[in-house]
């Protein structure tokens, strides 16, 4: 396991100072009425990795979530974007952060009374873009990036649940966000919607280079992200080590919470040959 959780100085490797993680929390705590939360969390995602966190209900995955965005504030400990602290940041100072993320509800979060096309353009909007062609033009390009370019005009309740999902993920990331948030994406989905909502995740990663941080309860989603990437030649998943299209490191580690704590923060070997029974359980 990883040896640097919660240290102020930056990494090392090869004598060479690595590159500033896309989030990184340090000793965040948390308590709500006096009840701890989150207690004493320190991880790190780096530019481009993935990070898959897992926990029971009520371990603190989405209150962790609403941490990075900046939604709530730690009672201790600092939560930073791209090496920048959130913490002492009023709401109008967090703006430009928040441009950097997209984030992917588990029921996907989309505006009823709008239409598919109305939903993508409401970030473009609510962050400032006049230009209706510019819209229009970005709109179609993520739309065609999930493959639901011919259901523009359609209504929410017109589509299936992957497809509402997908959707969402094209609202996510139609302003280029460096880092994707996902809230449990194929919660409630069947096997083979939940693949393509991970083929997804994977093309956003490996084509684009964004740094992935899923939420998930399940675990055969969490092992295809550690071992496949996105092969733009074959438009598919590959085993990671066979794949060289994308001439990129592939990094995906895994963070247990359990009652607010960190139970584990590691790679995939790691964390499956780990002997800790409560991870052994997790697993099982």
């Amino acid at each position: 396991m990883d040896s640097l959780i919660g240290e102020s100085k930056p990494a090392l490797r090869d004598g060479v100072p690595e590159i500033t993680p896309a989030v990184e929390l340090r000793r965040v705590s948390l308590s709500f009425e006096e009840k701890p939360v989150l207690d004493d969390v320190s991880f790190r995602l780096g530019a481009g990795e993935t990070l898959v966190l897992l926990g029971v209900t009520g371990s603190g995955k989405s209150v962790l979530l609403k941490l990075i965005l900046g939604l709530l504030k730690p009672d201790s400990g600092q939560v930073l974007v791209d090496g920048q602290d959130l913490t002492p940041l009023a709401e109008t100072e967090l703006f430009p952060l928040r441009r950097k993320m997209g984030i992917v509800f588990q029921e996907g979060a989309l505006f009823d009374s709008l239409s598919v096309y109305e939903n993508v353009a409401y970030r473009l909007r609510e962050e400032g873009e006049k230009d209706e062609e510019q819209i229009e033009h970005r709109v179609r390009e993520v739309l065609r990036f999930v493959e639901l370019e011919h259901t523009l005009d359609k209504m929410p309740a017109e589509l299936s649940g992957g497809m509402r999902r997908r959707v969402s993920i094209a609202r996510a990331i139609v302003s280029d966000p460096s880092i994707m948030l996902y809230d449990s994406p194929t919660a409630g989905l069947d096997p083979v919607t939940a693949h393509t909502i991970n083929v997804l995740i994977a093309k956003l990663r490996d084509v684009q280079g964004v740094s992935t941080l899923v939420v998930t309860h399940r675990l055969a989603d969490a092992f295809v992200l550690a071992n496949f990437m996105y092969s733009p030649e074959k438009m598919a998943l590959v085993p990671a080590a066979a794949d060289g299209a994308t001439g990129r490191s592939f990094t995906t580690r895994f963070l247990v919470l359990r009652d607010g704590l960190v139970h584990f923060w590691g790679s995939k070997e790691e964390i499956t040959s780990n002997p800790d029974p409560y991870l052994r359980k997790f697993l099982a």
